[in-house]
Formats: C-alpha cells, structure tokens, sequence
C-alpha cells in the first residue's frame, strides 16, 4: 500500500540551471546539490532533481508538477514571466480552477494551480 508520495523526480541536463531554476526562480528550499543528484523541498514533498537519466529531459513526456502559488495566480504569472520563463499558452479557466502551464528550464512541463473562488 502507498501511503504518499514520497519524491517526484525530474531528468534534467543541465544541473545547474535546473537547480537555479527550482531554487532561484520558483524560491523552492535546495537540501541536496550535486552534479548527478539534487533535491528540493516543495512544502514537505521532495523533488529530486536527476542528471544520470536525462534523456527524458527534453518536454517530450514524463513527470508534470503542478504548483500552488502562495499569492493569486495571475501575479505569480507575472512575477515568474519577468524572470524569463515561457508560458505555454494563456491561463485556462476551468470549473475546478484555472491552471497555467509553462516549462522549467529543461524543458519539463510545469503548471500553476488557483483553486475556484468561492
């Protein structure tokens, strides 16, 4: 029986930029930096950043992170493109929230998540 997930993991190609990328860009806590193996602390979900496996580091399929900003979506939409980083299309509203979608910079698929406002 799982009881949670304990890391999602990310190929990447280039560590150093996807550590700046996670640490920096997004503001997630680095607990572990290596040339092969980096983790990251998403508000007590682990996320292992992994250079030994990147061929699936090119946006062409694997894990997708969805992230809930602390503030309103539209802002921290605005605060992340002002650090340069490209959103796939516009933000997308939905009944069950509004989500925008953007890569890291490996190329992975990332998105923002708002609940619905009540």
């Amino acid at each position: 029986m799982a009881s949670g997930v304990a890391t999602v993991w990310l190929p990447v190609k280039d560590m150093k930029r996807a550590v700046d990328f996670y640490g920096g860009t997004l503001g997630l806590e680095v607990k572990r930096d290596s040339d092969e193996w980096s983790e990251l602390d998403a508000n007590g979900l682990m996320i292992g950043l992994n250079a030994r496996e990147s061929s699936g580091a090119d946006g062409s399929g694997g894990a997708l992170l969805t992230f809930q900003p602390d503030g309103g979506l539209d802002e921290e939409v605005s605060r992340l493109k002002d650090a340069g980083v490209s959103f796939v299309g516009d933000i997308s509203d939905h009944p069950w929230g509004r989500i925008a979608s953007f890569k890291d910079s490996e190329g992975n698929d990332l998105q923002l998540y708002e609940p619905p406002s009540e």
